[in-house]
């Protein structure tokens, strides 16, 4: 069982926590985290695109701009073809929802598989608690500069941080989520992922 060293915000060595194998020692299956990327994306989508591709859904008249024969020209039936500008959209994107489903099983062996390779890549470090006073900035920063972490931090408590959360608002490359919103895309985009030991336990529970 994989022990990890626990730190205080001071960047001091305060003891260990054991790591659960069945989730930070996983086999590394990558079809599976590019699989949740592409669905984490995915869902993201608005899907509000939008194009007039029927008649009903333009303005403009619907009368035919010459007669049919002797003018020399083409034939047209309206001004509001597609061939016309000013006309419909043929084929064009219209709203849509471009979510799709993956089972839990396949997510949760992906979130494993994600934090087994962050694991190994060294970009997790454990802290014993992150308390912060005020929901200030500088609080934070301050938190980072000792612990010498990247630019892209990503921090995961136990239970939501409300000061926390405040804190890093202003902070475009660092985020926090609690153990219950931990994924791949946010696990992966990120540098170095800071845990409390009690998220360390906890995501041992949900993913073990």
């Amino acid at each position: 069982m994989p022990q990890l060293d626990v730190l205080d915000l001071k960047n001091k060595k305060v003891g260990d926590v054991e790591a659960n194998p069945a989730v930070f020692e996983a086999k590394i299956n990558n079809h599976l985290m590019k699989q949740y990327v592409v669905l984490q994306r995915a869902t993201r989508r608005l899907g509000t695109a939008s194009t007039k591709s029927s008649y009903g859904q333009l303005s403009g008249s619907g009368k035919k701009p010459w007669r049919q024969k002797g003018t020399g020209r083409a034939r047209v039936g309206k001004t509001r073809s597609a061939l016309w500008r000013g006309g419909l959209t043929i084929f064009g994107p219209t709203p849509r929802d471009y979510s799709f489903k993956m089972n839990k099983k396949a997510r949760k062996q992906a979130l494993r598989s994600a934090l087994t390779e962050c694991l190994q890549g060294d970009h997790i470090a454990v802290v014993d608690k992150i308390m912060l006073e005020n929901p200030k900035t500088k609080e934070v920063v301050q938190v980072i500069k000792t612990l010498g972490l990247p630019e892209k931090t990503l921090f995961v408590t136990a239970e939501k941080n409300k000061n926390l959360e405040l804190a890093v608002r202003n902070l475009q490359t660092v985020n926090v989520l609690p153990v219950e919103g931990v994924n791949v895309y946010d696990l992966l985009l990120h540098e170095k992922i800071v845990c409390t030991s009690e998220a360390v336990k906890k995501l041992g529970e949900r993913l073990g």
